[in-house]
Protein backbone atom coordinates (compact mmCIF):
# COMPACT_ATOMS: atom_id res chain seq x y z
CA UNK A 1 0.00 0.00 0.00
CA UNK A 2 2.71 2.38 1.00
CA UNK A 3 4.57 1.95 -2.23
CA UNK A 4 1.09 2.49 -4.27
CA UNK A 5 0.70 5.79 -2.49
CA UNK A 6 4.18 6.63 -3.40
CA UNK A 7 4.31 5.74 -7.31
CA UNK A 8 0.92 8.19 -6.89
CA UNK A 9 2.41 10.79 -5.12
CA UNK A 10 5.54 10.65 -7.50
CA UNK A 11 3.50 10.66 -10.35
CA UNK A 12 1.75 13.88 -9.30
CA UNK A 13 4.44 15.75 -8.45
CA UNK A 14 6.19 14.53 -12.18
CA UNK A 15 2.46 15.91 -13.81
CA UNK A 16 2.05 18.68 -11.93
CA UNK A 17 -1.18 17.58 -11.10
CA UNK A 18 -2.50 17.27 -7.44
CA UNK A 19 -3.19 14.33 -5.60
CA UNK A 20 -6.74 15.24 -4.39
CA UNK A 21 -7.58 15.75 -8.79
CA UNK A 22 -6.20 12.03 -9.17
CA UNK A 23 -8.28 10.22 -6.70
CA UNK A 24 -11.06 12.85 -7.96
CA UNK A 25 -10.41 11.54 -11.74
CA UNK A 26 -10.50 7.60 -10.31
CA UNK A 27 -14.49 7.99 -9.41
CA UNK A 28 -16.27 10.12 -12.19
CA UNK A 29 -18.19 9.12 -14.36
CA UNK A 30 -17.04 7.94 -17.94
CA UNK A 31 -17.42 10.81 -20.88
CA UNK A 32 -20.08 10.73 -23.31
CA UNK A 33 -17.64 10.33 -25.60
CA UNK A 34 -16.24 7.62 -23.88
CA UNK A 35 -19.76 5.78 -23.45
CA UNK A 36 -20.40 6.50 -27.54
CA UNK A 37 -17.19 4.83 -28.16
CA UNK A 38 -17.84 1.55 -25.42
CA UNK A 39 -21.35 1.20 -27.37
CA UNK A 40 -20.08 1.54 -31.13
CA UNK A 41 -17.45 -1.20 -29.92
CA UNK A 42 -19.98 -3.65 -29.00
CA UNK A 43 -22.22 -2.60 -31.76
CA UNK A 44 -18.93 -3.84 -34.05
CA UNK A 45 -18.14 -6.64 -32.34
CA UNK A 46 -22.49 -7.67 -32.96
CA UNK A 47 -22.63 -7.45 -36.57
CA UNK A 48 -18.99 -8.96 -37.20
CA UNK A 49 -20.20 -12.09 -35.24
CA UNK A 50 -23.72 -11.99 -36.56
CA UNK A 51 -22.25 -12.17 -40.38
CA UNK A 52 -19.89 -15.07 -38.78
CA UNK A 53 -16.89 -12.47 -39.07
CA UNK A 54 -17.41 -11.94 -42.87
CA UNK A 55 -17.53 -8.36 -43.14
CA UNK A 56 -14.67 -5.92 -42.72
CA UNK A 57 -14.85 -1.62 -41.96
CA UNK A 58 -16.87 -0.82 -45.16
CA UNK A 59 -19.92 -3.35 -44.55
CA UNK A 60 -19.72 -2.45 -41.14
CA UNK A 61 -19.68 0.95 -41.47
CA UNK A 62 -22.62 0.87 -43.81
CA UNK A 63 -24.71 -1.56 -41.36
CA UNK A 64 -23.84 1.17 -38.26
CA UNK A 65 -24.96 3.85 -40.09
CA UNK A 66 -28.32 2.22 -40.91
CA UNK A 67 -28.60 1.28 -37.79
CA UNK A 68 -28.43 5.27 -36.62
CA UNK A 69 -25.12 5.09 -35.83
CA UNK A 70 -22.39 7.70 -37.59
CA UNK A 71 -18.87 6.44 -38.05
CA UNK A 72 -16.39 6.88 -40.85
CA UNK A 73 -15.15 4.06 -42.09
CA UNK A 74 -11.70 4.82 -41.06
CA UNK A 75 -12.32 4.92 -37.56
CA UNK A 76 -14.79 2.00 -37.54
CA UNK A 77 -11.36 0.06 -39.15
CA UNK A 78 -9.34 1.61 -36.25
CA UNK A 79 -11.35 0.32 -33.78
CA UNK A 80 -12.09 -3.20 -35.21
CA UNK A 81 -8.39 -3.33 -35.45
CA UNK A 82 -7.92 -2.85 -31.52
CA UNK A 83 -10.38 -5.28 -31.19
CA UNK A 84 -8.65 -7.99 -33.27
CA UNK A 85 -11.63 -7.97 -35.80
CA UNK A 86 -11.00 -8.33 -39.43
CA UNK A 87 -12.81 -10.40 -42.35
CA UNK A 88 -12.25 -13.88 -42.76
CA UNK A 89 -9.84 -14.30 -45.84
CA UNK A 90 -8.36 -17.31 -47.06
CA UNK A 91 -6.50 -18.85 -49.64
CA UNK A 92 -6.18 -22.42 -50.48
CA UNK A 93 -5.28 -24.80 -53.82
CA UNK A 94 -7.04 -24.98 -56.54
CA UNK A 95 -8.96 -28.13 -58.77
CA UNK A 96 -9.40 -27.90 -62.32
CA UNK A 97 -13.21 -28.07 -62.94
CA UNK A 98 -12.99 -26.47 -66.79
CA UNK A 99 -12.19 -29.25 -69.59
CA UNK A 100 -12.01 -27.13 -72.64
CA UNK A 101 -9.72 -29.91 -74.55
CA UNK A 102 -13.02 -31.52 -76.68
CA UNK A 103 -14.65 -31.63 -79.98
CA UNK A 104 -17.76 -29.13 -79.60
CA UNK A 105 -18.18 -25.65 -80.86
CA UNK A 106 -17.03 -23.10 -79.42
CA UNK A 107 -19.32 -19.82 -78.78
CA UNK A 108 -18.48 -16.50 -79.58
CA UNK A 109 -17.53 -13.96 -76.42
CA UNK A 110 -20.93 -12.13 -76.98
CA UNK A 111 -20.78 -10.70 -73.34
CA UNK A 112 -17.54 -9.00 -73.86
CA UNK A 113 -17.48 -8.40 -70.20
CA UNK A 114 -20.39 -6.13 -70.23
CA UNK A 115 -21.00 -6.94 -66.75
CA UNK A 116 -23.45 -3.98 -65.85
CA UNK A 117 -26.93 -4.66 -67.13
CA UNK A 118 -29.60 -2.85 -66.48
CA UNK A 119 -32.83 -5.30 -66.71
CA UNK A 120 -33.20 -8.73 -65.14
CA UNK A 121 -32.10 -11.84 -67.17
CA UNK A 122 -30.35 -9.82 -70.04
CA UNK A 123 -27.19 -11.55 -69.27
CA UNK A 124 -26.46 -14.94 -67.24
CA UNK A 125 -22.95 -15.88 -66.30
CA UNK A 126 -22.21 -19.21 -64.88
CA UNK A 127 -18.91 -21.67 -63.53
CA UNK A 128 -18.42 -24.73 -61.63
CA UNK A 129 -15.67 -25.34 -58.45
CA UNK A 130 -15.00 -27.97 -56.46
CA UNK A 131 -15.84 -28.36 -52.36
CA UNK A 132 -13.84 -30.92 -50.96
CA UNK A 133 -15.28 -33.13 -47.91
CA UNK A 134 -14.23 -36.42 -45.97
CA UNK A 135 -16.23 -38.24 -48.40
CA UNK A 136 -14.76 -36.85 -51.59
CA UNK A 137 -15.30 -33.61 -54.03
CA UNK A 138 -18.09 -31.91 -54.77
CA UNK A 139 -18.62 -29.73 -57.75
CA UNK A 140 -20.96 -27.02 -57.00
CA UNK A 141 -22.08 -24.48 -60.17
CA UNK A 142 -23.84 -21.56 -60.10
CA UNK A 143 -26.00 -19.34 -62.59
CA UNK A 144 -25.90 -15.74 -61.80
CA UNK A 145 -27.72 -12.79 -62.99
CA UNK A 146 -25.86 -9.82 -63.95
CA UNK A 147 -28.43 -7.41 -63.24
CA UNK A 148 -28.56 -7.64 -59.67
CA UNK A 149 -25.94 -10.49 -58.87
CA UNK A 150 -28.77 -13.29 -57.84
CA UNK A 151 -27.87 -16.59 -57.90
CA UNK A 152 -30.81 -17.72 -59.99
CA UNK A 153 -29.46 -21.20 -60.01
CA UNK A 154 -26.94 -23.86 -58.78
CA UNK A 155 -26.65 -27.80 -58.01
CA UNK A 156 -24.01 -29.78 -56.43
CA UNK A 157 -22.78 -32.96 -57.93
CA UNK A 158 -20.13 -36.08 -56.99
CA UNK A 159 -18.95 -35.49 -60.93
CA UNK A 160 -18.31 -32.95 -63.71
CA UNK A 161 -20.99 -34.40 -66.30
CA UNK A 162 -23.19 -32.01 -67.72
CA UNK A 163 -26.19 -33.76 -66.56
CA UNK A 164 -25.32 -33.83 -63.18
CA UNK A 165 -24.21 -29.73 -63.10
CA UNK A 166 -25.39 -27.20 -65.71
CA UNK A 167 -28.25 -29.26 -66.32
CA UNK A 168 -29.97 -29.28 -63.09
CA UNK A 169 -28.53 -25.52 -62.43
CA UNK A 170 -30.12 -23.97 -65.51
CA UNK A 171 -33.74 -25.97 -64.64
CA UNK A 172 -33.48 -23.95 -61.41
CA UNK A 173 -32.56 -20.97 -62.82
CA UNK A 174 -35.59 -20.88 -65.44
CA UNK A 175 -37.44 -22.19 -62.38
CA UNK A 176 -36.69 -18.91 -60.27
CA UNK A 177 -36.21 -16.53 -62.82
CA UNK A 178 -38.18 -16.21 -66.39
CA UNK A 179 -35.80 -16.52 -69.26
CA UNK A 180 -36.26 -13.32 -71.51
CA UNK A 181 -36.02 -13.47 -75.65
CA UNK A 182 -32.03 -12.83 -76.36
CA UNK A 183 -30.47 -13.55 -72.91
CA UNK A 184 -27.20 -14.27 -73.16
CA UNK A 185 -25.91 -17.16 -70.89
CA UNK A 186 -21.56 -16.97 -70.74
CA UNK A 187 -19.59 -19.00 -69.49
CA UNK A 188 -16.04 -20.65 -70.29
CA UNK A 189 -15.15 -22.82 -72.55
CA UNK A 190 -15.54 -26.18 -70.14
CA UNK A 191 -17.47 -29.55 -72.10
CA UNK A 192 -20.26 -28.94 -69.65
CA UNK A 193 -21.24 -25.90 -71.91
CA UNK A 194 -20.32 -27.19 -74.91
CA UNK A 195 -21.92 -30.25 -75.18
CA UNK A 196 -25.08 -31.04 -77.55
CA UNK A 197 -27.62 -31.64 -74.06
CA UNK A 198 -27.20 -28.25 -73.10
CA UNK A 199 -26.79 -26.38 -76.28
CA UNK A 200 -30.43 -28.06 -76.75
CA UNK A 201 -31.48 -26.20 -73.96
CA UNK A 202 -30.73 -22.87 -74.95
CA UNK A 203 -31.50 -22.93 -78.07
CA UNK A 204 -35.04 -24.14 -77.18
CA UNK A 205 -34.77 -20.68 -74.66
CA UNK A 206 -33.76 -18.69 -77.62
CA UNK A 207 -30.68 -18.07 -75.32
CA UNK A 208 -27.78 -16.61 -76.74
CA UNK A 209 -24.35 -18.59 -75.60
CA UNK A 210 -21.30 -16.38 -75.19
CA UNK A 211 -18.13 -18.11 -73.51
CA UNK A 212 -14.70 -16.79 -72.82
CA UNK A 213 -11.85 -16.33 -75.09
CA UNK A 214 -8.85 -19.06 -74.03
CA UNK A 215 -7.05 -18.95 -71.30
CA UNK A 216 -8.99 -15.41 -70.10
CA UNK A 217 -10.15 -15.68 -66.97
CA UNK A 218 -11.63 -11.77 -66.57
CA UNK A 219 -14.14 -12.59 -69.65
CA UNK A 220 -15.79 -14.43 -66.51
CA UNK A 221 -14.58 -12.20 -64.12
CA UNK A 222 -17.76 -11.61 -61.86
CA UNK A 223 -18.64 -15.83 -61.63
CA UNK A 224 -14.98 -16.35 -60.47
CA UNK A 225 -15.62 -13.06 -58.23
CA UNK A 226 -18.65 -15.19 -56.42
CA UNK A 227 -16.72 -18.04 -56.20
CA UNK A 228 -13.29 -16.38 -54.43
CA UNK A 229 -16.54 -15.21 -51.71
CA UNK A 230 -17.60 -18.57 -50.90
CA UNK A 231 -14.27 -19.77 -50.66
CA UNK A 232 -12.81 -17.44 -48.16
CA UNK A 233 -16.46 -16.64 -46.36
CA UNK A 234 -17.16 -20.17 -45.42
CA UNK A 235 -15.62 -23.28 -47.53
CA UNK A 236 -11.93 -22.92 -46.54
CA UNK A 237 -12.81 -22.57 -42.87
CA UNK A 238 -14.45 -25.55 -42.56
CA UNK A 239 -13.62 -29.37 -42.93
CA UNK A 240 -16.79 -31.22 -44.29
CA UNK A 241 -16.54 -34.36 -42.39
CA UNK A 242 -19.50 -35.88 -45.34
CA UNK A 243 -21.70 -34.73 -48.17
CA UNK A 244 -24.70 -34.43 -46.49
CA UNK A 245 -23.16 -31.29 -44.27
CA UNK A 246 -21.22 -29.58 -47.42
CA UNK A 247 -24.24 -29.21 -48.98
CA UNK A 248 -26.15 -27.64 -45.84
CA UNK A 249 -23.72 -25.12 -45.55
CA UNK A 250 -23.74 -23.94 -49.29
CA UNK A 251 -27.43 -24.19 -49.32
CA UNK A 252 -27.29 -21.40 -45.95
CA UNK A 253 -24.59 -19.45 -47.78
CA UNK A 254 -26.42 -18.86 -50.82
CA UNK A 255 -29.74 -18.86 -50.27
CA UNK A 256 -29.93 -17.58 -46.73
CA UNK A 257 -27.00 -15.36 -46.61
CA UNK A 258 -25.42 -14.24 -50.13
CA UNK A 259 -28.69 -14.05 -51.93
CA UNK A 260 -30.63 -12.35 -48.83
CA UNK A 261 -28.35 -10.99 -46.01
CA UNK A 262 -24.77 -10.02 -47.27
CA UNK A 263 -24.07 -6.38 -48.85
CA UNK A 264 -22.96 -5.90 -51.99
CA UNK A 265 -20.70 -2.71 -52.66
CA UNK A 266 -21.77 -3.23 -56.68
CA UNK A 267 -25.26 -2.95 -54.94
CA UNK A 268 -24.65 0.14 -53.39
CA UNK A 269 -24.32 -1.80 -50.22
CA UNK A 270 -27.78 -3.92 -51.09
CA UNK A 271 -28.23 -7.15 -50.87
CA UNK A 272 -29.49 -8.70 -54.01
CA UNK A 273 -33.43 -9.25 -52.68
CA UNK A 274 -33.49 -5.12 -51.26
CA UNK A 275 -31.44 -4.23 -54.51
CA UNK A 276 -34.73 -5.85 -56.60
CA UNK A 277 -37.08 -5.08 -53.90
CA UNK A 278 -35.73 -1.29 -53.96
CA UNK A 279 -36.07 -0.97 -58.42
CA UNK A 280 -39.34 -2.49 -58.43
CA UNK A 281 -40.79 0.31 -55.40
CA UNK A 282 -39.34 3.17 -57.22
CA UNK A 283 -40.35 1.90 -60.55
CA UNK A 284 -44.35 1.62 -59.43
Amino acid sequence: MYQQEFAVEKMCKVLGVARSSYYAWLERKPSARVMETIRLMKKIGEIYHDNKGRYGSPKITDELNEQGFQASRPRIGRMMKKMGLRSITRKKYRVATTDSNHGFRIAENILKREFYQEEVSKAWVSDITYVPTAEGWLYLTIIMDLFDRKIVGWSLSEDLTTEATIIPAWQMAKTNRPVAPGLIFHSDRGVQYAADSFRKELKGNDVVQSMSRKGNCWDNAVAENFFKIIKSEMIYHYDYRSVKQAKNAIFEFIEVWYNRKRKHAYLGYKTPEAFSNFLNMNAA
